[in-house]
């Protein structure tokens, strides 16, 4: 009996409300519909989030008094042609120096291997050469050089065994620039047939929306500025100290910046392998990697606070739930979207009814009021009127 009331109050202090209720059931059903059909409505969402992205742009021409059509066109050409071209320009840089990374692997294995053999004699009172040896019996550097030394020629024969999957990236790419077109030339049309299918009264889904919209898209300007900022810095910087792979590890050290605080870390591991394989453990190395934490440190604690002083308003604890659980559901996909997802939980949870409590407040509320008119009405009287 007490459990039943425990559920009974639950219920009526989160779900009493109708449309609470109905927002519910959308997005049970929306969350159901991208765990079974995910991956085949991919184009679809990539496409809604494209559209979403660059609608302001199309506004902005709009005011400018230039035809919606032209305005449309203007901006799909513009967005996918610096794409396109960003793609034929970096991809093939990228290609040849992670094929020349890799080809370069089993001899940073080898040097590793040196290194820390030569241990015992630089740091003798720290290392002895018994531990020294069973780092090395701990880590099988030689079968993993062996393992990298024929990687690249597998890379090779997995690129030409999926030139299908190629093929389907070639449609993937075709058809998504061409919803993107639609939904921006329709979309006035596609947000009424949306309407239609919602409550007409939506104050609840309103709120979030509202709140989601500028969260998201404060969020997304954020990210794009930190990503080009960061990756611009760390290539100069790693081009200063004549570091390889400098364009390899810039991109890297940019995209980290998606992962708060989990993606630098992850980065420091090739910066640091590659500065030890080339300059060995001398002061290039150490001037490379501070110059890498003092970019870390700016990122944190001066760009950041700037760009996202009022858009994600999340705790770090928050943030690497977020990362973890969203990435453990979709994969690469839920940790792109993991704050987005982590400020729209956020949203929902603060723009939810809570109609029982609010009732116990007011009541509560009257109950104060009514012993603070007894109290006053028994001040004003004299004891001869009380009795």
């Amino acid at each position: 009996m007490k459990l039943y009331r425990v559920v009974q109050g639950f219920f009526s202090r989160y779900f009493s409300d109708e449309e609470a209720v109905i927002f519910f059931i959308l997005l049970m059903l929306f969350m159901l519909l991208v765990y079974s059909l995910g991956q085949a409505l991919a184009p679809v969402f990539t496409a809604v989030i494209l559209a979403y992205l660059l609608s302001p742009f199309v506004d902005r021409l709009n005011n400018l008094r230039i035809p919606h059509m032209l305005s449309v066109a203007l901006v799909c050409l513009a967005f996918f042609g610096v794409l396109v071209l960003g793609i034929l320009i970096i991809v093939p840089a990228l290609l040849r120096q992670i094929t020349s990374l890799v080809s370069e692997m089993p001899a940073m294995i080898r040097l590793m291997q040196e290194q820390i053999q030569a241990l015992p004699d630089r740091f003798p009172e720290l290392i002895s050469n018994e531990l020294a040896q069973q780092w090395l019996l701990g880590v099988d550097l030689r079968g993993i050089s062996q393992q990298l030394s024929g990687l690249l020629p597998r890379v090779l024969t997995f690129s030409l065994n999926t030139l299908p999957s190629a093929v389907g990236v070639l449609i993937y790419l075709i058809v998504v620039p061409l919803m993107v077109f639609f939904m921006l030339k329709d979309r006035v049309t596609l947000w009424r047939s949306v309407k239609a299918v919602l409550p007409a009264r939506r104050s609840l889904m309103n709120q979030i929306a509202l709140e989601m919209n500028q969260q998201i898209a404060n969020y997304i300007r954020g990210k794009v500025i930190e990503i080009l900022l960061i990756g611009s810095i760390s290539f100069v910087t790693f081009e200063m100290f004549g570091l390889n792979y400098s364009a390899l590890l810039a991109v890297l050290v940019g995209v980290s910046v998606l992962i708060p605080y989990i993606g630098a870390t992850i980065v420091t591991i090739p910066v640091f392998a590659i500065g030890a394989f080339q300059f060995g453990f001398t002061n290039e190395l150490y001037y490379i990697m501070m110059a890498y934490l003092i970019i870390q440190i700016l990122d944190g604690n001066v760009l950041v606070p700037l760009l996202f002083s009022e858009a994600v308003n999340l705790n770090p604890v928050s943030i690497i739930v977020a990362v973890l659980l969203f990435g453990g559901i979709w994969g690469f996909w839920g940790v792109f979207f993991a704050i987005p997802l982590a400020t729209l939980v956020k949203a929902i949870f603060n723009a939810w009814p809570k109609h029982q409590e609010d009732a116990a407040a007011h009541e509560l509320a009257a109950e104060e009021q009514a012993v603070a008119d007894l109290e006053q009405h028994q001040d004003t009287t004299g004891p001869g009127d009380r009795g």
